[in-house]
């Protein structure tokens, strides 16, 4: 997950100096993205049932993925 610490964020103002838009490189922008998506999933998902690893491996075996 990015660290909005650490992105180097430029804002654009107004003449009053209030904060109108954010200026970031697209590296910082495409992880945002990715990271919105991810959370995006993580909410949809929030509902389904959960697996315990014995049964994540039986069912990776038998669609011949392990």
């Amino acid at each position: 997950m990015i660290n909005v610490k650490e992105m180097n964020i430029r804002y654009i103002t107004d003449k009053k100096g209030i904060k109108k838009e954010v200026i970031l490189s697209v590296k910082d922008f495409e992880n945002l993205l990715e990271d919105l998506q991810d959370l995006a999933v993580i909410a949809e998902r929030r509902d389904e049932k959960t697996l315990n690893h014995h049964d994540v491996i039986k069912k990776l075996k038998q669609d011949g993925i392990l």
